[in-house]
């Protein structure tokens, strides 16, 4: 057989695609616009060359199609990040308004729905016994925030239930996101949870983004007004 280089340009481009063609055979069930160049009428009528072409196409549209789904999944937690967001700056804006931080507390233990959760908690460690403590904050053993968040990290993301010091035995809860608020040097650590049924619920980063802000904007606001009265 001559070597490549001893042919015309034309046949030694065309024994090179051959040569390529063979080493890499995954190339044409990859390339519809490759496969849809066969001349079927070369390989004669009961040629299975139609059958193939036909099961690649087949291949490349499941797989068009689960690129549109994987897509999609991505606008759908984005349109989600986009809801929450309006209910965060709600919320944010009440916070605004509180009177108080008593009202502020307020605003947040009834961010549920504007959080797109099923409960939310808010507490303070004591050494009193777990009841509903003043300002409806409940009342946190002491030394929890150092066993559910660790010394350096703002907050964390619990799955497979809730802490029974946080939320009753009855809410049925699967992922509880926690954070610690700073409410200053001689406070106590204070403690904001987020709970949801659905395992999945903070997945989205975006969502997560403005849970957080809100967060810490809550912070901010009973940090200011407990600030307030002690002076």
């Amino acid at each position: 057989m001559s070597r490549a280089e001893n042919l015309a340009p034309a046949e030694a481009a065309a024994e090179a695609v051959k040569a390529y063609l063979r080493q890499h055979k995954e190339c044409i069930v990859e390339d519809v616009e490759l496969l849809a160049l066969l001349p079927l009428e070369r390989f004669g009528e009961n040629a299975n060359v139609a059958d193939f072409q036909r099961f690649v196409i087949e291949k490349l549209i499941a797989e068009n199609t689960a690129l549109k789904a994987a897509r999609d999944g991505l606008r759908f937690p984005s349109a989600r990040a986009d809801l929450m967001r309006e209910g965060v700056r709600k919320l944010v804006l009440d916070l605004i308004d509180a009177r108080g931080a008593e009202q502020a507390i307020a605003v947040a233990t009834g961010a549920a729905s504007a959080l797109k959760a099923d409960a939310v908690a808010l507490g303070v460690e004591s050494e009193a016994p777990l009841r509903t403590g003043p300002q409806g904050m409940s009342l946190l053993p002491l030394g929890l925030s150092d066993d559910l968040i660790e010394r350096d990290a703002a907050g964390a993301l619990i799955k497979g239930g809730a802490h029974l010091a946080l939320f009753a035995a009855s809410e049925k809860l699967n992922v509880v996101a926690v954070y610690r608020l700073d409410l200053g040097p001689h406070m106590p650590p204070v403690l904001y949870a987020v709970g949801a049924r659905d395992a999945g619920r903070f997945d989205d980063s975006g969502e997560t983004r403005e849970m957080i802000y809100f967060v810490r904007a809550l912070e901010r606001t009973i940090r200011a007004w407990l600030e307030q009265q002690t002076t």
